[in-house]
């Protein structure tokens, strides 16, 4: 066989990839029953079917194996030798030894080193010399020599090679940066098969490595930084990313405006423009505890002038800068100063937060003890870190200002503070999205010393769901002044969010806005002191609670109705339920449902516990035991608390359906009116507002008829009868004798109005009472 015919390539693995035809005939396997296959496996074969083969064997030639580099890899070419190779052995051994740009170390059992080639000696200042017969982790300087010496171990024990392990050395002396290479170890054995030792082949691939860890440190920036929508955590993502993969202290400093939702200054930045530490992180293996004291969050940090940070906030500029103990600009900034002596941070990278022009904040690297220090590359870097972690900041303040606004809107549409009703207790328990939201709550006074309770939730976030539930809820106040019951107020209700949803549906589909649908849940409720009852009608709201003056608690049984504004005209039943002095009623948004109103929640306890306890004090427990849930939606809850009117501040009187009514029902009032105290001229009006009401219910009503005064916070007049038909205001003409009824009374009473009932109606009339303040119920 002719001297340098290729026989066999075989890659770092141990595995044949190439089986020349020289070698078929040496070996008698063809290249596809060899190819793919392990050297070693294919070597024990052929041991073991030596006899078949020894015909073979006994003409083969000798043959030479080099190394051979592809890319970073190490391929071991066999070739036939030839007779002459025995006379060439040295040399060629010497040449591979002397220029392979691979570095190989050929080590014996006990991991020393025998020989070694030049490329692996330019590791070292010490001469190749002097390191032969050291264990190879002492010659070659590694970080971790335990875990290598291991590797090594097991690959002298078990013959499986290992192949492109990345090891890293520690910085030698006048090294500006510590080496790292792709190591693989190969077992040797004689030619009996006795372990005699190891190759490692080395290739340096310290800037490959580099080059990988800084694309990884950016992948994962973009990965990690601005899933929130705070300024404050979009730097605490920051500093996560980049400590300790890229610097071992991170610090972030935003100008104050930015994290308050305003625009960023331009460039140069005055001197007098606040900063606040949005995030800081540092890492530092083998400190005791208390010796590395981070600098504080949340605080106030004007860079002094003369420092690189203030530098960078003035022409936007990346910097690099070595520390030294002489610096002068550490005398200017004690805090950073001694966080740069207890670190022993040697190298420092400063770069802005910026958008075009405009400087948000400024970011600061440090690398310390075994670190490397920052070349020029990481500057670049650090940039491309900083301007996405910029783009990021500059969403999250655009999203601060949106959900500053909306949070104050929605603040400002709310009751502030929640009105003091005579007849019912009224506390609110409200903890906004993160987002912002569109819920609310009303209590508002009735005449007849009722009152509505209302919650309502708009679906979306942020100032279009604000500005539709304003519009909402100054709906609601405007169908309540109606006196109509819930579910007549939701009827109406929903065709005003219907027709929100039509106008919502012309805007242009360039405008965000038309492509969000609008849905919108409530709930009303209506407590009649007088009747200790509360009539109820839900609109997609959860089903409400009450809970007992004795501590239990039960579902009140509410048909459901469909949300506002939903197609079908389906209905909105109305439940009366009797509801005793004492009791408390709970609504809520849909986020409570499943924890705290329904039956199996884990927080229902606590208003089954509460029959008597004060309402804020339950409301604290419930918002402390949601703190840091992850629910979906707005939490708004309204618990009411129930009083009687007192018997004495009620007059109820049945009447007759004939003209003697009208005497009958002056005579009691003029009595009421004198034992309540009120003042000659409130009862005068009165007498003459009861005698009208009674005077049209006996000419266009139906009996039975009924009057009932009521003196709350309002002096209320009530007339009932069983007839539907709905009154109206004339004006009469001078001549006419009749028709002035309605008309006096608009003129007299501060409200009048009707409200229907299932059978009959009431009009009432209600005044203000200026005298028997004292005597009014507290």
């Amino acid at each position: 066989m002719p001297s340098g015919d290729v026989l066999v390539l075989i890659d770092e693995g141990g595995r044949v990839v190439e089986w020349g035809r020289p070698a078929e005939e040496l070996l008698g396997w063809s290249a596809e029953e060899a190819v793919g296959r392990s050297v070693t496996a294919l070597m024990r074969e052929a041991a073991a079917d030596g006899e078949r083969k020894s015909d073979r064997f006994s003409d083969a030639a000798a043959v030479l194996v080099k190394p051979v580099l592809q890319g970073t890899s190490v391929m071991w070419h066999v070739l036939a030798a030839g007779d002459a190779l025995s006379g060439q052995d040295g040399a060629i051994l010497k040449a591979v030894f002397a220029h392979s740009p691979v570095g190989l170390h050929v080590l014996d059992s006990q991991l020393r080193v025998v020989r070694m080639s030049t490329a692996t000696g330019g590791l070292h200042d010490a001469p190749v010399g002097h390191l032969l017969g050291k264990h190879f982790t002492e010659a070659c300087e590694l970080a971790d020599p335990e875990e290598e010496a291991a590797v090594a171990q097991r690959v002298l024990e078990s013959g499986v090679p290992v192949v492109n392990r990345i090891v890293r050395h520690i910085k030698a002396p006048g090294q500006p940066t510590r080496r790292i290479h792709s190591v693989s170890y190969f077992r040797l054995e004689d030619s009996h098969g006795d372990v005699v030792g190891l190759v490692a082949s080395t290739v340096d691939v310290t800037e490959r490595e580099n080059a990988q860890n800084r694309l990884a440190l950016l992948d994962a920036v973009r990965t990690r930084v601005g899933h929130r929508l705070s300024v404050m955590d979009v730097c605490r993502e920051l500093v996560e990313a980049v400590v300790p993969a890229f610097a071992g202290i991170a610090d972030v400093e935003v100008i104050e405006d930015v994290v308050g939702g305003e625009d960023p200054p331009l460039v140069p930045v005055h001197p007098e423009v606040p900063l606040r530490r949005a995030a800081f992180e540092g890492r530092i293996s083998g400190h005791p505890v208390g010796v590395f004291r981070p600098l504080p969050v949340g605080v106030f940090c004007p860079p002094p002038a003369g420092t690189p940070f203030s530098d960078v906030l003035c022409d936007l500029r990346p910097r690099l800068v070595s520390i030294e103990e002489d610096s002068s600009w550490l005398a200017a900034d004690p805090a950073r100063a001694e966080v740069i002596r207890q670190s022993g941070a040697h190298s420092l990278i400063v770069a802005p937060l910026a958008l075009r022009d405009h400087a948000l904040g400024v970011v600061s690297f440090y690398r310390h003890q075994q670190q490397d220090p920052f070349e020029e590359e990481d500057v670049a870097v650090a940039s491309a870190v900083c301007a996405h972690a910029a783009l990021c900041i500059d969403n999250a303040r655009q999203f601060m200002r949106e959900w500053i606004i909306a949070r104050t809107v929605q603040r400002r549409l709310l009751p502030q503070p929640p009105a003091a009703h005579a007849t019912v207790e009224v506390s609110p328990l409200h903890l906004p999205a993160p987002e912002g939201g569109g819920a609310w709550y009303d209590a508002i006074a009735l005449p007849g010393a009722r009152t509505a309770l209302i919650v309502g939730d708009v679906a979306g976030q942020g100032i279009a769901a604000a500005i539709t539930m304003g519009l909402l809820r100054t709906a609601v106040h405007t169908l309540a002044a109606l006196d109509l019951q819930p579910d007549e107020l939701l009827a109406r209700l929903s065709d005003t969010t219907a027709r929100l949803v039509a106008a919502r549906a012309t805007l242009p589909l360039m405008d965000p806005l038309s492509r969000e649908p609008l849905t919108a849940d409530c709930i009303i409720a209506i407590y009649d002191p007088v009747e200790l009852t509360c009539t109820i009608a839900r609109a997609g709201l959860p089903e409400p609670v009450t809970v007992f003056p004795d501590g239990t608690s039960a579902d009140l049984p509410v048909p459901p109705g469909p949300p506002l504004a939903e197609t079908g005209n389906a209905p909105f039943p109305a439940t009366t339920v009797d509801l005793r002095e004492g009791s408390t009623l709970v609504m809520g948004t849909a986020a409570l449902a499943d924890e705290v109103l329904a039956p199996s929640g884990l927080l229902r306890p606590l208003l089954d516990g509460a029959g008597t306890a004060p309402l804020p004090d339950l409301c604290d427990d419930i918002a402390h035991a949601l703190a840091g849930d992850h629910r979906a939606g707005e939490t708004l809850m309204l618990l009411a608390r129930t009083k009687a009117l007192p018997q004495d501040r009620v007059l109820t009187l049945p009447l007759p359906a004939d003209p003697e009514a009208a005497p009958i029902a002056r005579a009691a009032a003029r009595r009421q009116l004198a034992a309540w105290g009120v003042d000659e001229e409130t009862a005068f009006t009165t007498e003459l507002i009861v005698s009208e009401l009674v005077g049209n219910a006996v000419r266009y009503g139906a009996p039975p008829l009924q009057l009932r005064l009521i003196f709350e916070r309002m002096l209320t007049c009530e007339v009932s009868d069983a007839a539907t038909s709905a009154p109206q205001v004339k004006h009469a003409r001078t001549i006419d004798e009749t028709g002035r009824g309605l008309f006096i009374i608009a003129s007299l009473a501060a409200e009048w109005g009707t409200r229907y009932q299932t059978q009959g109606k009431t009009v009432w009339a209600e005044q203000p009472t200026r005298g028997a303040a004292a005597k009014r119920p507290e």
